[in-house]
């Protein structure tokens, strides 16, 4: 295990924050309250290991964030909250959980099927913990395997069959900096540049469409 300079987290996650408060506040008023220490311990020991101290940071500033809402008299659903790229949406401890059984699930049915080497991710899923979701079967997940790729940040569209991943960041630290950077500058992030739109509350919110 490395260290890892949990300050230099939480200030690229402050940073990011306060873009989000000041230029989307629809998505910022989606993140919850911190998850309590006792939440955090309960899922360290159901995940067999600790977190990394990153996502341990993310998920004290913020319990993921909250599930759209209805627009009042309509059955629409507000899309705020989802303004990581691809409408990835943060996770809170319980969907953590959750996700975890069922990426572990794919990794062990990617190990019976024997088509990837032992150091794929496809087949050591069940050292990487979600941090986020988005609504079309992906998963945003930290790599907590011992070694050079401990902490890397990656994106797997498991209900698309996309096995591979892609790495995200070399850390959610680089993640949030990167992110801010072409927030501040109206630049790139991989694929993704950030744009605006207009939900159906007259709200503001965040997302990352792929360049053309």
């Amino acid at each position: 295990m490395t260290s890892t300079d949990s300050p230099a987290f939480e200030r690229a996650w402050t940073r990011f924050a306060s873009w989000l408060e000041a230029n989307s506040p629809a998505d910022h008023a989606m993140l919850r309250g911190p998850a309590v220490p006792e939440r955090l311990i309960e899922l360290e020991s159901r995940l067999g290991f600790e977190l990394h101290p990153e996502l341990r940071a993310l998920l004290r500033q913020h319990d993921g964030a909250a599930e759209p809402l209805a627009v009042p008299g309509s059955r629409t659903r507000l899309p705020a909250g989802a303004f990581l790229p691809s409408g990835h949406r943060l996770s809170g401890v319980d969907d953590i959980a959750s996700m975890y059984d069922v990426i572990v699930d794919v990794g062990m049915d990617n190990i019976d099927a024997d088509l990837w080497e032992d150091d794929a991710l496809a087949v050591n899923l069940h050292r990487c913990v979600p941090f986020a979701l988005p609504n079309d079967g992906g998963v945003a997940f930290v790599d907590h395997r011992p070694g050079p790729s401990y902490g890397h940040v990656y994106e797997m569209g498991i209900g698309s069959g996309d096995l591979d991943g892609t790495l995200w960041a070399t850390s959610l630290t680089q993640l949030f900096e990167a992110l801010t950077d072409a927030l501040e500058t109206d630049g790139a992030f991989l694929c993704y540049r950030p744009t605006f739109f207009e939900d159906a509350s007259g709200h503001r919110c965040l997302e990352w469409p792929t360049r053309a």
